[in-house]
């Protein structure tokens, strides 16, 4: 009977050993996670912050497209105090107007959640000025931060 008591004993000491994880090992791997993350989130914010830069020049194109058909139908651009809501909504004296130009209203809005800025006459070199000033609404900078315009800054 001694034999048989003795291997109990050490069946359930065993048991509790290998029971879970110890502290230690859940705070290295814990750790572990940390590293990988500290390196993964900032590249994937990069790709984020480029896609609305990117979204803002295609809009930015196709805004510009619309404002041509625009003034085919119409005769002439709309002023800058009409700006790009004549694309959507008739305005007042527009002869020949049959739009709307571009589907929604998000259309207007910049990636960052600004109405895009509208000129007419064009100062920078085009007939029309189109542009987003970035992440940050403030002329220049970089990355996210930078200028999307209808013109080119280079």
């Amino acid at each position: 009977m001694h034999l048989f008591k003795h291997s109990r004993n050490k069946q359930s000491r065993q048991k509790e050993t290998n029971a879970g994880f110890t502290l230690m090992e859940l705070l290295v791997v814990l750790a572990i996670l940390g590293l990988l993350a500290s390196f993964a989130v900032p590249r994937v914010l990069k790709y984020f912050s480029s896609a609305k830069t990117d979204t803002a020049a295609i809009q930015i194109n196709n805004l510009s497209a619309a404002l041509d058909l625009y003034r085919l139908e119409t005769g002439r651009y709309p002023t800058t105090s009409e700006g790009l809501r004549a694309l959507i909504d008739e305005p007042d004296g527009a002869r020949g107007w049959d739009g709307p130009y571009i589907d929604k209203r998000e259309g207007i809005i910049d990636p960052w959640g600004r109405p895009y800025h509208y000129r007419y006459p064009g100062e920078m070199g085009t007939d029309v000025d189109i542009f987003t000033l970035g992440a940050d609404d403030a002329p220049g900078g970089e990355n996210e931060n930078q200028d999307v315009t209808n013109w080119s800054t280079e």
